[in-house]
């Protein structure tokens, strides 16, 4: 795959996790290409230094911030409407934002918090934000999914993992839901101008779940992710080639392994899953069926 960007000046991006990690690199990425980049995040003074430092290192002023709480739907409703009264155009929506949870959390929809920011919080800001993509054409979807999703299988009747939460099969499952739900959307969205597609960024070592751990643990984890794990730059390569390259214009419905175009697991090709996980999402974020 050539990393052969489009010129981005004029162009609107909005990427979710920001601040640090993949999403910080993601950023950085599209604001040396000229675009105009908003960053979510959550933690005001991280976020407000991340922008400074994406600014500083781009050459690029036009970088905004939104904050937002992604484990909150109600939340999540507030970006989705600051974003439409403030821009009137959206080229490129990344959702990047992820969380890797050691316990069982509920967030403030008393829902598993592993599923609700992972899968659900994007679901529902790409529904909100839709229609501002299709006037926007040619746009893009990206979703950061996982290689975790190969091993999960999901339980319809137990999505909230209130029996036998394990923090991999968390994660696992609410990336393999978003899959899902990625799939059927870009067959709906087919003709419309607005592509979507799906990547693994591969072992990148970032601070994801770093937060559940003390921190001893957290200097041990660091040390032999580090050693282990690529770097954000590196990380965020994919999500920027599904984002700029010329290459993928016309693809959608697709799923990258660091640039390479994969096939994905059985389940995430089951047209029935698709549809039952779908109706359960608009469900949950109380969203009616007819949206989509």
């Amino acid at each position: 795959m050539n990393q052969i960007y489009q010129p981005m000046h004029g162009k609107i991006c909005l990427v979710t996790g920001a601040t640090s990690g993949i999403g910080k690199a993601t950023a950085l990425g599209l604001a040396r290409q000229g675009a105009t980049v908003v960053m979510v995040a959550r933690n005001q003074a991280k976020a407000e230094a991340a922008r400074q430092e994406i600014q500083l290192a781009s050459g690029n002023t036009s970088v905004d911030l939104l904050l937002a709480d992604l484990s909150s739907q109600s939340s999540v409703h507030q970006l989705a409407a600051t974003f439409l009264e403030r821009y009137e155009h959206l080229h490129v929506l990344i959702n990047n934002a992820g969380v890797f949870l050691t316990k069982r959390t509920l967030t403030v929809d008393n829902l598993e918090m592993t599923f609700a920011v992972n899968h659900l919080a994007p679901f529902l800001l790409t529904q909100l934000l839709l229609e501002r993509l299709k006037v926007s054409t040619p746009a893009r979807i990206v979703n950061v999914c996982s290689g975790a999703h190969y091993t999960a299988h999901l339980p319809l009747q137990d999505l909230q993992l209130r029996r036998g939460y394990n923090v991999w099969r968390a994660y696992a499952q609410s990336k393999l839901a978003m899959l899902l739900c990625s799939y059927k959307l870009a067959r709906q969205l087919e003709g419309s101008g607005v592509t979507l597609n799906c990547l693994n960024p591969g072992f990148v070592f970032t601070n994801m779940g770093m937060s559940n751990v003390g921190p001893r643990a957290q200097a041990v984890a660091k040390a032999l992710l580090s050693r282990m794990g690529s770097s954000p730059d590196k990380g965020a390569l994919t999500s920027l080639f599904l984002a700029m390259s010329p290459e993928v214009e016309q693809v959608t419905g697709k799923y990258f392994d660091k640039l390479i175009l994969k096939q994905t697991s059985k389940d995430s090709y089951d047209l029935a899953l698709q549809e039952q996980i779908w109706a359960i999402s608009m469900q949950l974020v109380q969203l009616p069926m007819e949206a989509q």
